[in-house]
């Protein structure tokens, strides 16, 4: 048993991470300042006697004595993270160098949620942990996309500076139960879409790719590189190297709800990036993972959540 803080708790991800950690029987400490995060993802665990909520932004210091922490606190879609892009930024680096300050006061390990955006609209494909990247540093995604490329650089640095004990991942695509309805990510969009037989929104021609893992896959591979072997620091790919376009997601979306809704277009964002699919082959072999959900199976599970949702915002 360890006692485990993880940063942004309440939020998609976090909430999942917080229900695994605590059914495995350690003491989970989860903190959010709730601007994208939600109790409603975390009331299952209020009454379990090794979960603890605080509400609390990591641009702020924390004192506690822990012997691990899971950094995600970070608005991760464009609608959240281009509203305040200022905040995102200082949430990204201040929140890094609090977290990474605490770590190395209390001697613990050390995760950080870094994401495929770190290789911004890529020109190598599909993206291996050596490539640098192709990101815009003054467009309107770099709030987030530089800000997390700034916080595995402080990670970096601390540890080859103050010998603090670093993991770092990078997520692509995650999708699947505890999704907010209106973040704007392209999963939530378009099965909101369709069970409300409301239009289909695709920017650009739709050809565009993604790649999609379903949370659970990566709440395994979060877990197995924390507890990965000394030394080994990352960064590390974790997403579903299967590739869509997301013409694919929308008619997949559209067969397995039933949907009457129509496919529209409409203009693609400035600097969103046209295709993205992770090499995992460090993954693989550093950590025996690999996704195991397959794209309509979770999709099928993310859908039955959303009907619930969908019904509960409409009455």
């Amino acid at each position: 048993m360890k006692r485990i803080l993880v940063t942004g708790g309440a939020g998609f991800i976090g909430s999942h991470l917080c229900s695994r950690l605590v059914e495995e029987g350690n003491d989970v400490i989860c903190i959010d300042n709730f601007f994208t995060g939600s109790k409603s993802n975390i009331e299952g665990l209020l009454d379990r006697h090794n979960f603890e909520l605080i509400r609390h932004d990591v641009t702020k210091e924390l004192l506690v004595e822990v012997d691990q922490i899971y950094n995600l606190a970070c608005p991760a879609s464009p609608v959240h993270y281009q509203y305040n892009p200022v905040k995102t930024m200082k949430t990204s680096v201040m929140g890094a160098i609090n977290m990474l300050g605490l770590a190395k006061r209390v001697k613990a390990r050390i995760l950080q949620a870094s994401t495929s955006e770190v290789y911004g609209n890529p020109n190598e494909h599909p993206q291996p942990e050596k490539y640098w990247g192709n990101v815009n540093p003054i467009g309107i995604r770099s709030c987030y996309d530089e800000g997390k490329r700034a916080a595995e650089t402080l990670f970096f640095d601390y540890h080859r500076q103050n010998g603090v004990d670093i993991k770092v991942i990078r997520i692509f695509n995650t999708y699947g139960p505890n999704m907010n309805a209106n973040d704007g990510r392209v999963v939530s969009n378009f099965i909101v879409q369709a069970l409300k037989n409301e239009d289909i929104t695709i920017y650009g021609d739709g050809k565009q790719t993604r790649s999609f893992c379903y949370v659970e896959d990566l709440v395994e591979g979060m877990i197995r590189m924390m507890n990965s072997r000394e030394g080994f620091t990352g960064p590390v790919n974790l997403g579903n190297p299967e590739e869509f376009t997301m013409l694919e997601l929308a008619e997949k979306v559209l067969a397995l709800t039933g949907s009457r809704s129509k496919i529209i277009h409409k203009l693609l964002p400035k600097d969103d990036p046209v295709r993205r699919k992770p090499m995992i082959d460090m993954a693989k072999k550093e950590l025996d993972w690999q996704p195991r959900v397959n794209l309509e199976e979770g999709l099928q599970r993310t859908i039955t959540y959303f009907e619930k949702a969908v019904n509960v915002a409409l009455q």
